[in-house]
């Protein structure tokens, strides 16, 4: 028990006869006032000169100390037993630490007790984790691109998809015919392939998860799987599409396409028969499809204002059956009213998936994929392009088209806006995530590529830049 609790261990007695001088509400602890013998002023004195007695200051007393320092010397002749030196080590310490070093059984003034060492450690301790759980470190988030590459001939289509980033830190954009590949480790460019104008422009690009082989579909319906550190074209998938392939996505070995003709086509590319199933849902072009980091389902969105969850299961089970298997999806979400592209897994949540609506929608839905149901909307005031979780922290990134053409970084659940991020002049229609979370990359309308450090980790106090949204900016380079 503490120095300055009011606790007593009294007989009952004495405490019924305490009790009968006590105030109701009176001031715990106050003064106890003695008349004085000579004197017939009406205004008391204080009790220094009242007389000639002296009075324990029962406020200044630890009655369970005084209890223990009563009972001890006659629990110590009881105990004659033989004691251990550690065990007697112990009773002191503990003594110590207890009692403080007091002895006194009566108080006659109030004086606070003196902090040992380990008291001081243990409050400042206390102190410090306290401080370090209330006071977080101030999130800096740079205001303009870190860095700018000149990206001409990129193509300006909502519908595609022409910029990558894979696991062994290397980009790829597509401009034009011409497929790009920007090492950031190194910083150097390198031509992969330019197509003739019979089969392009380039459409859609996507790495695999090794981040060596490259997919790139095409706008004459084909699909080219190529070794970027040979630079060599391995193979050649045709027939998939009746056009052009706007989008791409890997699950380990399986390869999903999806077209203008409204068709998504897994196609296990280490087999001479690549097609192994095809998922029949949309009615019009697909501009946007997204595995689940586990592998087992796919998201779909069109431009047909729909959004399908797919089980790769089922589709592997039903891969031999008939073709009204192939509409067997697992949700079928109508929420939004234009083209869904934009589309993001949530990385610590795996039921959860977020999606992006076209320039008459501008929204920004959540979906639990077990159930379908729609767990929040966010209309943003301007087309969403793309999305982008953060790995590190519980936020969303979205690229906007008209009218701001700008990244919002989103926090989530709140979806209140931590930063927005000017610079483009035309809409963002691309946007890609390096393989340590803390980069984003960003292709738009106007041909410029820009790097944002908008993921990345927080600094202390430093001011944030001053840059407008129509500054120029130094670092600006030419890809080719």
């Amino acid at each position: 028990m503490d120095a300055g609790s009011y606790r007593y261990s009294f007989s009952s007695s004495t405490e019924k006869a305490q009790s009968r001088c006590r105030q109701p509400l009176a001031r715990v602890g106050s003064t106890v006032y003695i008349p004085p013998l000579r004197s017939s002023s009406s205004n008391p004195p204080s009790y220094r000169q009242s007389g000639d007695r002296f009075i324990p200051d029962r406020s200044a007393m630890d009655f369970d100390v005084a209890h223990y320092l009563l009972t001890q010397p006659r629990k110590e002749k009881e105990n004659t037993e033989v004691v251990s030196p550690a065990k007697e080590a112990y009773r002191k310490l503990l003594a110590e630490t207890f009692l403080n070093n007091r002895t006194r059984i009566l108080a006659f003034n109030r004086k606070p007790p003196v902090p040992t060492d380990s008291m001081l450690a243990a409050i400042s301790e206390a102190t410090a984790s306290n401080q370090n759980k209330t006071t977080k470190s101030k999130r800096y988030i740079p205001q303009s691109a870190e860095r700018t590459l000149d990206a001409p001939d990129l193509v300006d289509d909502f519908y595609l998809n022409l910029l990558d980033w894979g696991s062994r830190n290397v980009l790829s954009i597509a401009l034009g015919n011409t497929v790009y590949l920007w090492n950031a480790s190194e910083g150097s460019t390198s031509e992969l392939v330019t197509v003739e104008d019979d089969f392009g422009p380039v459409t859609s690009v996507n790495w695999a998860p090794d981040g060596q082989h490259l997919a790139i579909g095409l706008n004459n319906s084909e699909v080219q799987l190529w070794d970027s550190s040979s630079a060599r074209l391995l193979r050649t998938l045709k027939e998939i599409h009746r056009s052009r392939v706007g989008t791409l996505a890997w699950n380990n070995n399986i390869l999903t396409t999806g077209g203008m003709d409204g068709k998504i086509v897994n196609n296990d590319v280490r087999i001479r028969n690549h097609e192994v199933n095809t998922y029949r849902g949309h009615q019009q072009e697909v501009c946007g499809l997204k595995w689940s980091a586990s592998g087992k389902h796919l998201a779909s969105g069109g431009n047909d204002n729909l959004l399908h969850i797919w089980d790769f299961s089922v589709a592997t089970s039903s891969s031999f059956s008939s073709a009204a298997n192939q509409n067997q999806w697992l949700h079928r979400l109508e929420g939004h009213n234009a083209a869904v592209k934009a589309l993001a897994w949530c990385p610590f949540q795996s039921n959860l998936l977020a999606s992006g609506g076209g320039g008459t929608d501008r929204c920004i839905k959540f979906w639990n994929t077990l159930t379908g149901a729609c767990l929040n909307s966010v209309d943003t005031g301007s087309q969403v392009c793309a999305l982008l979780w953060n790995k590190n922290e519980r936020e969303l990134l979205s690229s906007h088209g008209f009218t701001q053409n700008q990244l919002t970084l989103w926090k989530y659940p709140s979806m209140v806006k931590v930063a927005e991020l000017c610079g483009h002049t035309s809409r963002v229609l691309y946007m890609a995530q390096s393989p340590d979370g803390c980069t984003v990359a960003t292709a738009a309308g106007d041909e410029t590529l820009r790097f944002w450090n908008v993921f990345g980790n927080p600094e202390v106090d430093k001011p944030a830049a001053k840059t407008k949204c129509t500054e120029p900016f130094a670092n600006y380079s030419r890809i080719r």
